[in-house]
């Protein structure tokens, strides 16, 4: 039987994490005959399946102005707080600015949380939903009106729903600190009885249930494993020559955005001591993290002396061309041409970078993060790895998988046949299955 289903999340655009993995899950469930609708703060989705309420994205400025207070503290010292809040003077002696939430933020919260919630009831009504898909927007609490909204709809309705986390709060330190904890603790995740959790990796299951005695499924990132990716065409002849990338130079492809916690210097290390000829090539911007690491690994390169391109205005999500007439090229365009693949990363919920590497077909170097360890490592995959840091044994390695063709294509191909046994777009047709059953019963 088929469902209208409606995914929730503050943004379905561009190539982050959470939008990708929502439109692969789209496509399965298309695929299994149900019907998908969105509600978002942006949406790259067509009009008409879509409701797009600007106050639902996480950069929106109301929400910019409340996580400016709940996560930096940035509206006083000690000081001002007492002159400024008169009313908490006899009430304690002493207290810190940034445990405490001043009464303004309080009203823009649930203003905000009422107003979205309005907008939830609208968009099940028109669209006729039967079942919420949250991605990301009851773990991550970067726009706490719409977490909230989310948990007292389904509290009031009952709402079969479906929360695909992604990123929880403790595992970024930016909301360690905090005057909002109430609203972390009720809304990032809800605990309702109508939930059912998903998780993309067993660190985050066992902390789940350590946390809050929450049973949650393990649903990894996939690709689409069982449909090859075809041959580069006529448009990607030129790839490298657009990229910059002179004859008998490697291409060593960063295939991420540059931030901190992507390791950025590791692949800058590696380039500088690899002793081959080759150029960095980071494809995509700092995005919305700010541009302090995008300074530092700037310099980081010009210190080493290692040839880098930062090419986010020639790598997008379509074909296109730029203002001045170069091509931009898809990141499947560019992955055939890249000889090395870096993902030198520290964290990361699961590993999309690492996928996409195996998906075509290119050597890899990773950093040994928890989750690649926990999750990936464990199946066999063939990659050069290291831990934490660049050794003698890791260049090694690395000029042996690039010197040896036969090698390199003996581990891509196994590489991809263990992929596609286990983040295919068949391992997720299966789970999904048994997880709409469990929301709707067999036969429902």
């Amino acid at each position: 039987m088929s469902h209208r289903i409606g995914f929730i999340s503050t943004r379905f655009a561009g190539t982050d994490g959470v939008s990708l993995e929502t439109a692969k899950w789209a496509t399965v469930l298309e695929r299994l005959g149900h019907t998908c609708f969105y509600f978002s703060g942006q949406s790259d989705r067509p009009e008409t399946i879509s409701r797009v309420v600007p106050e639902a994205f996480y950069r929106h400025p109301a929400v910019d102005a409340i996580n400016s207070v709940a996560y930096a503290g940035t509206w006083g010292t000690p000081e001002q707080t007492r002159a400024s809040r008169p009313d908490l003077v006899g009430l304690h002696r002493d207290f810190f600015s940034i445990y405490i939430r001043p009464p303004h933020v309080s009203r823009q919260v649930q203003e905000l949380k009422d107003y979205l919630k309005k907008e939830l009831y609208g968009f099940v009504r028109s669209f006729e939903v039967e079942l919420l898909i949250i991605e990301n927007a009851s773990t991550i609490p970067l726009n706490l009106p719409l977490g909230l909204a989310l948990t007292e709809f389904i509290a009031e309705t009952g709402f079969p729903t479906i929360a695909h986390h992604h990123d929880f709060h403790w595992e970024r330190q930016r909301f360690a600190v905090n005057c909002v904890g109430d609203y972390i603790a009720t809304a990032f995740p809800p605990v309702l009885p109508s939930i059912r959790h998903v998780v993309i990796n067993t660190v985050q299951a066992q902390q789940l249930a350590s946390r809050h005695g929450v049973y949650s499924r393990v649903i990894p990132n996939v690709m689409d494993f069982d449909t090859p990716p075809p041959p580069p065409d006529a448009y990607c002849a030129t790839v490298r020559q657009d990229l910059g990338i002179q004859d008998g130079e490697y291409l060593v492809l960063q295939p991420t955005r540059i931030i901190q916690r992507k390791g950025i210097e590791h692949a800058i290390e590696l380039v500088r001591r690899l002793g081959f000829k080759a150029r960095l090539v980071i494809s995509h911007a700092a995005g919305d993290e700010g541009t302090a690491y995008e300074k530092r690994v700037h310099e980081f390169a010009e210190l080493l002396g290692v040839p880098i391109s930062f090419e986010a205005d020639q790598v997008g999500d379509t074909r296109a061309t730029t203002p001045d007439g170069r091509k931009i090229y898809t990141l499947g365009d560019v992955y055939p041409h890249a000889d090395l693949v870096t993902y030198p990363s520290t964290i990361e919920g699961f590993g999309n970078a690492f996928l996409e590497a195996v998906y075509y077909r290119r050597p890899l170097v990773v950093n040994n993060y928890s989750i690649y360890e926990v999750d990936i490592k464990p199946k066999g995959f063939r990659v050069v790895e290291f831990d934490g840091f660049i050794s003698d044994s890791t260049l090694s390695a690395v000029r042996q998988v690039l010197l040896d063709r036969d090698l390199a294509a003996a581990w891509a191909e196994e590489n991809y046949a263990l992929a596609k046994r286990y983040f295919s777009y068949s391992m997720l047709e299966l789970r999904l299955h048994a997880l709409l059953a469990d929301c709707f019963g067999y036969g429902g």
